[in-house]
């Protein structure tokens, strides 16, 4: 594991349409924008209980996802810490449940959990099999970026924007034998 105090990691499975929202964002972030040497930036797909490596002896953690809400799709919620432990932990039932809050528990109960944790989630439209994200999460994407680096800003490790931003390399959507962009 890195020497990171600060992670942002970005959840969700690629192949599931808007649950790729996470990697969409951490990969627009890492494009755009430079980060302190003890701030680390992931997209780590759908660990499961393997996210407690990344979350263990980590200051704050900034976890980006999509989230379940009534919501219309591209809300984007945020949820601190207490309001991610408020209930017990759901059954997980499928690969997507990241484990978050078992990642959490686990850390706390050995003394190494983060003490800041911010969940940027977006509400989805759709999770079907698919790699493009729907119209409402595309446009959210710039706002969860914004929530992120305002949080980044507030335990003063602000982001620098590139000099020369990159296009995000959304390599899930490009065709089979497409070149990479950069």
């Amino acid at each position: 594991m890195s020497s990171a105090r600060i992670g942002v990691i970005g959840l969700g499975n690629v192949l599931m349409g808007d649950d790729a929202f996470g990697p969409w964002v951490v990969q627009t972030m890492l494009a755009g924008f430079a980060f302190h040497d003890d701030v680390s930036v992931e997209d780590l797909g759908t660990p499961g209980l393997d996210l407690l490596p990344y979350v263990a002896d980590l200051e704050a953690l900034v976890l980006v996802d999509t989230v379940r809400s009534s919501a219309p799709p591209g809300t984007v919620r945020l949820y601190r810490r207490d309001e991610l432990l408020e209930h017990a932990p759901h059954a997980r039932l499928s690969p997507h449940d990241p484990g978050v809050k078992e990642a959490l528990l686990t850390a706390d109960f050995a003394g190494h959990g983060p003490r800041e944790v911010l969940l940027v989630g977006a509400v989805p439209a759709d999770t079907a099999m698919g790699v493009r994200l729907s119209p409402a999460l595309r446009d959210a994407v710039p706002r969860a970026v914004a929530e992120v680096l305002g949080e980044l800003e507030r335990l003063g490790r602000p982001a620098a924007r590139r000099p020369s931003p990159g296009v995000p390399d959304i390599w899930w959507e490009r065709a089979p034998g497409d070149a990479a962009r950069a």
